[in-house]
């Protein structure tokens, strides 16, 4: 069974990330190979790679991919290659000895699982990542926490709508029936719209519990990505291209017309502004978010296999 490993990387070389990430993988007890994708690194990571990870396969984009983009190129390649499972793995995450070897072992059992995660804990150890903790909380995964905390764990998988895609172990079952990552998302909302699909196709999410990485995050300071009104676009695209309860794409921009008015009558200029820029949003996205709804419900999906 082959396993491949694809890390993209961009400007990776902060607080010596490449060389924990790519030194853990090739640790591990499990054979893997890595396939790195450079986002176009304004940074020396391309010949770090080079100089100290020559066995890595690496592929150079151009231009910056995205996170979903750059992934696609990673598992295209991994398929030429005969890949049967696919980790993909954040560049600032980091996994323990036997992690890909527990993820591998619990997807030959539970077949029906198209996306598996490990428990991500935080850069050092000492706690949950904040994304991770959620999508384990009691509202979303059963039994989790309750088993977890008591450590009487009685699951070797634990089925949750989402998990973040910072440490994914694919199948090649998963890319043949859900296929790749939605172009309509640059960077963030991607695994969301992954784990809508996998559920339009009746296949599940989950996590192995015993089993870590650690993802170094939480000193990282706030980037654009993180004000509101982005925030606000990257959801209104994710419910607009969820097959399994979509939300009318013309009907919002109806309403965001409405509010774009009624706030300028009001004089309120921040409101209106907000308005005006999440409706400039969805009308030029109309489409390819449109798009990216048909594709979630059809079976050839953004697929590297015919």
């Amino acid at each position: 069974m082959k396993t491949f490993a694809i890390i993209v990387i961009y400007n990776g070389l902060k607080n010596n990330w490449i060389h924990q990430c790519f030194t853990s993988l090739l640790s591990s007890s499990t054979s893997v190979e890595i396939i790195a994708v450079d986002n176009h690194s304004s940074d020396e990571s391309v010949q770090y790679i080079r100089q100290n990870f020559p066995s890595v396969i690496l592929l150079e984009s151009s231009e910056n991919l995205g996170f979903g983009g750059a992934n696609n190129l990673g598992l295209q390649k991994a398929l030429e290659l005969g890949g049967e499972f696919f980790f993909l793995l954040n560049q600032d995450a980091y996994v323990e000895k036997n992690t890909l070897e527990k993820l591998i072992n619990t997807s030959l059992k539970h077949q029906e699982y198209a996306v598996i995660s490990p428990i991500h804990l935080n850069g050092n150890g000492t706690k949950l990542d904040k994304s991770f903790a959620k999508s384990v909380s009691p509202y979303y995964c059963d039994g989790f926490y309750d088993d977890y905390v008591l450590s009487n764990t009685k699951k070797s998988i634990y089925e949750s709508p989402f998990i973040c895609a910072a440490a994914w172990l694919l199948t090649k079952k998963a890319l043949k029936t859900i296929g790749g990552f939605s172009p309509a998302f640059f960077h963030y909302g991607e695994d969301d719209n992954y784990c809508h699909r996998v559920k339009y196709f009746k296949m599940k999410i989950g996590v192995v519990p015993d089993t870590y990485i650690y993802h170094d995050r939480e000193d990282r300071p706030a980037s654009a990505f993180d004000e509101e009104i982005v925030s606000l676009q990257r959801q209104y695209t994710v419910w607009c291209s969820n097959p399994n309860n979509p939300t009318d794409i013309d009907r919002l921009i109806g309403q965001f017309k409405n509010k774009t008015l009624k706030y300028t009558l009001l004089r309120n200029e921040k409101e209106a502004k907000n308005s005006r820029e999440i409706l400039k949003f969805l009308q030029n996205r109309k489409y390819s978010i449109k798009t990216a709804y048909k594709d979630s419900i059809s079976d050839k999906t953004y697929k590297f296999i015919g």
